[in-house]
């Protein structure tokens, strides 16, 4: 990931569209990169997770080109490439397992190296039920996250000051309840995103996310079937 990480630090100090054409062949070279260790790594995620087994490298990974029409960034370039592998590929809304390489600057979340696991826009119905499933399940939910790799933590970015409607203070699991968001973070150093290991390591601790990415999905699942 050397090659790919020097680009985009290039670009995040030259995003505008001059540089960027000059520099057309070098992303396309590197793109084809990035999109080689993706196929990769849906393959072997697909080999613990059936569910991913047919993705493509295209039903995973997105363009460079930011959409600025709604942002006070007009800077035309991501500075970043990442791969999202969940059932159905990534517009789907189900939850899956994301690699993101960055580069420590610019203004869009997130920013650095990471793994993570599962869902940052979750659908407001798959929400309440998964919200429900979490009260009732008498801590199984919190022992996927548990299980999970010890480098993952839950992002609390998105989380409610107060209890959501219908819940109060003692409501069981309150503290998970109260997240909008659900999703495993494991941030890597420089030196764990070029490592000729990474496929190895990121794939190892994606599988010990499969429960917590299952929980997640069961929840969207059925509020589609409700529809």
């Amino acid at each position: 990931m050397l090659r790919v990480i020097d680009f985009l630090r290039r670009l995040d100090a030259n995003n505008n569209r001059e540089w960027f054409a000059a520099h057309k062949d070098e992303y396309v070279a590197v793109q084809g990169y990035f999109n080689a260790f993706a196929g990769r790594m849906i393959a072997a995620i697909g080999k613990f997770d059936p569910t991913v087994a047919s993705l493509t490298v295209k039903d995973c990974t997105y363009r460079i080109y930011r959409d600025t029409r709604f942002s006070a960034d007009k800077t035309p370039y991501k500075t970043h490439m990442g791969c999202f592998v969940c059932r159905e590929g990534k517009k789907s809304g189900y939850s899956g397992y994301y690699l993101h390489v960055g580069v420590g600057g610019g203004t869009e979340y997130p920013v650095g190296h990471m793994l993570a696991s599962g869902n940052y826009c979750i659908e407001p119905r798959a929400l309440q039920i998964l919200r429900e499933d979490i009260v009732m399940g008498g801590g199984d939910f919190r022992r996927t996250i548990e299980a999970a790799d010890s480098s993952f933590y839950l992002d609390k970015e998105y989380s409610l000051k107060r209890p959501p409607k219908g819940y109060d203070d003692t409501t069981p699991e309150i503290d998970l309840v109260k997240n909008k968001a659900f999703c495993l973070v494991s941030e890597l150093s420089d030196d764990e995103m070029v490592a000729d290991t990474l496929l190895d390591m990121a794939v190892e601790r994606f599988s010990t996310t499969r429960p917590f990415i299952d929980y997640i999905n069961r929840a969207i699942e059925y509020s589609r079937e409700e529809e």
